[in-house]
This record gives C-alpha cells, structure tokens and sequence, in this order.
C-alpha cells in the first residue's frame, strides 16, 4: 500500500487542478452578487450544470476528504433559491450514496489482508458490484456462512487515512466554487472539524465499537434498527445487511408518511446521546433507511460524538430563554460559556439564530425551502449579522452539536415535513421547556 501512495497522491492533486477554476468560480461568484443582491454577470443554466457535474465528477473520484465535503455541502442547497440550487442539487445528492466505485480486485486484496487468505470461506456468496461507495470505503453485500443472512461488508479505500488528510490540504482550491452551496455560511470550521475527526473515521474498529454500542441501545426499539456488527478489523466490517429506500425519497410520499419519517429521523438524532451516550454525527440521508417494516434504520457511525451524560444542558436553557424573546439573557448566556465575546448585538445575535429557535417555538413547525431560504437570506443581508457566523466560538465538544441541528433541519426542509420538533427537544434536551410544553 505504502509502494501506491506517492502516484495515487500526484493524481488525486491533478484531478483537483483538473476543476475548472476559471469559468466555474467566475460563474460561482456571479451567483453569489445575485444572492447579496448585487449586480451580476449573465449566467447560463448550461454553465451551471456543467460546473455542477465537474464538481461531482473531481469530488467523487477522490472520495475521501473531498467526498465527504461534498456530502457536507449537499445539506445546505436547501438554503438557496431555486434558480441557483437546482443545477447543483441532484449531483450534490449523488456524492450521499454514490462514487465511482474501487475495483474488485482491490477490494478482494483489502479483504486477504485484514481477513486473511481464506476470506472467502466466511462468505456463501460475495457480490462483485458495491452496493454502496461512500467516502472512506464501499461496501458489498455478501451472504455470511455462518448464519447464511445477508451482510454489509464494507471494505475501506487503500490509502484512505493518507489520501483523505491530502485532500483536506487541497481542498481551499473550492472554497470559491462551493461558497454559492453554503448560502455564504464560513466553511473553514467545517474542514477545521473534517480535519480533526479523520483519524477516527479512518479506524473501523472504532466505528464498529460506537455502531455496535447503538444496535445493542436500540435493539429494543420498535422505531428504530441500527444492524449488529459481526466482525471487523481496522479497515473492514462485517454487520447484518439492512434493507430499505434512502429517507430523501420520502418527498415523493403523501405528506402524513413524509411527516412520520422525518419525525423519527430527527427524534433518533437527538435521542442518541441520551439513549446510548452517542450524537451520531452524519445527518445526511443516504444514513437513514425506511424499512418495510416501519422502522428507521440507521448506518455509518464513523462521526460519532461520545456524550455519556447526554446533551449539554446549557443548549436546552437558553434556548427556551430565547423562545421567550429575552435577547439580553441569551447574549449574557453565551458570553459566560464562552460561546461569544463583546462585540455581538444582542439583538442581531438571536436574529442569527432564529433557524433553532423557529422550530421549537411552536407544537407544529412546517420545514420547508422557502423557510430556510427565508431564514438564510434574512440573517445574509442583515446590516452586521452575515459575521456573526465568523465570530461565534464552538467549543470542541460542541462542534458535531451544531453540525447535526443544522444538518437535520436542512434535511427536513428538504423533505417538505410538518413535525413537532419542540416535543423532540423537549424529550432529549436536558433544561428545555418551551410554551409546547404547557
């Protein structure tokens, strides 16, 4: 493996360098003076489609870092006007579940060298096209001969815990091509926090131990199904297949069904830490499977955060402090956790968090595009409140917090979906009431 890297690294850089800079940034920027309302150049739907695929295309091929960057990017096109988003939406939606897939003899090699050279006595049948390529590895499904159910077998990208550090170090090249994807939101933190968790994620054995720690939490739930782990090593798992359509198509459902999934997918992100002492980390659809039987399967627990004791309970108190309007108490909440300093109008600060406090103001919230591009425009061409994004400092313990609220309800206007998110909080947030609440 370490013989591969020195080429696999000068190619991986070359296809970033492949990315068309040029037009596509020029015709990236020309969408944001649209967004802040400022004169713009003539922008073709053609040239954003094409720029669109490009980015999929450079993104997808280096998988890792970049791959998971652009899953990131992909929840927050919901945050755009649709003139903008759609060229963007549907090949952004692809990086969730889909890549150009490693060939099958590497992924027999990965398996003779973690498994051992008799791998294929574990398996009665082993399917020669992934099921799934996701950022780090991709996975098979295979038949355990053990038990002779269907399993999951994902295999990781050779290389990958090298590659992926690389592709985050070359990742400021697309800064200026995903800034229009972002709605302006800073994306430095997002890579600082990329950045930070990788040698985690690259380590299957310990994504195994969280996922194996959630099925066992959950194995008693009649609404929820996270699959068994049945071996692993630190680059291959093995855990019972799970059968079921991606949660993003639920738009195509009538609005009751869409309204029940998208309750359970928010109610089991926030029930995690307090159920299991685990904030699953990955928001976006392509982890959440509706099951025939009703249930909400859950997959890929390489970004967890590890919360023993639950929710932070601050989060619950000011927010219900901010539902009662008191912006004065929110700003001094804040301040003495650390969360910001002196320089931030209070006013202007809970005008920036509206989008959290929206949801949990009332006993049914309508997630919706409009909504969330509404909120987004609103804070972006606010005098002031487009840098208080910049000067908000997330403590590390709260950094996946942020991203998985953010993300969930980026997902739920994307669904279309009427749900009662205060009861949500109310069950799983420590310190929260809200006047839902009675």
């Amino acid at each position: 493996m370490a013989d591969e890297l020195p080429a696999s690294r000068w190619a991986r850089n070359a296809r970033l360098l492949r990315l068309p800079l040029g037009a596509a940034a020029r015709a990236t920027e020309s969408m944001g003076r649209r967004l802040t309302g400022t004169r713009t150049e003539q922008t073709t739907s053609d040239a954003r489609a094409r720029a669109a695929e490009q980015l999929f295309t450079v993104l997808g091929e280096l998988k890792g870092g970049a791959m998971k960057f652009g899953q990131a990017l992909s929840l927050f096109e919901a945050a755009l006007p649709e003139d903008i988003a759609g060229p963007y939406r549907e090949q952004l939606r692809r990086l969730q579940d889909q890549a150009p897939p490693m060939p099958l003899s590497r992924v027999h090699a990965v398996l003779a060298r973690e498994l051992g050279p008799h791998w294929r006595d574990l398996f009665d049948d082993f399917g020669s096209r992934p099921a799934a390529a996701a950022s780090i590895g991709q996975v098979h499904k295979a038949v355990w001969r053990a038990t002779g159910q269907p399993v999951a077998v994902k295999v990781q990208y050779p290389g990958a815990d090298v590659a992926i550090r690389n592709d985050l170090t070359q990742l400021g090249r697309l800064a200026r091509l995903a800034r229009p994807l972002t709605g302006s939101i800073e994306v430095g933190p997002l890579m600082t926090e990329l950045a930070e968790r990788i040698t985690e994620e690259v380590d299957y054995g310990i994504e195994a131990a969280s996922q194996a720690a959630a099925a066992a939490g959950f194995a008693d739930s009649d609404e929820f199904f996270v699959p068994q782990v049945l071996t692993h090593t630190s680059r291959v798992i093995v855990s019972e297949w799970l059968d079921g359509q991606n949660l993003i198509t639920s738009t195509t459902m009538p609005a009751e069904e869409r309204n029940r999934w998208g309750l359970a997918y928010v109610r089991f992100l926030f029930s995690g830490p307090r159920r299991v002492g685990l904030l699953h980390g990955d928001p976006h659809p392509g982890n959440f499977k509706m099951m025939a039987d009703g249930r909400l399967g859950v997959i890929d627990f390489g970004l967890v955060s590890r919360m023993p004791d639950g929710l932070p309970p601050t989060i619950g108190r000011l927010l219900a402090i901010a539902i009662d309007g008191n912006s004065d108490q929110v700003a001094a909440g804040l301040r003495r956790e650390g969360f910001i300093g002196d320089d931030i109008d209070a006013g202007d600060l809970l005008d920036f968090l509206s989008p959290f406090i929206e949801p949990a103001r009332s006993p049914l919230f309508h997630f919706h595009r409009e909504w969330m591009q509404g909120e987004f425009a609103r804070i972006r061409q606010a005098s002031g409140r487009g840098q208080i994004a910049t000067r908000i400092n997330l403590p590390p313990d709260y950094l996946l917090i942020h991203r998985v609220w953010l993300g969930g309800i980026a997902v739920l206007s994307q669904m279309d979906v009427h749900a009662d998110f205060a009861t949500v909080l109310r069950e799983s947030l420590p310190g929260f009431t809200s006047p839902a609440g009675g």
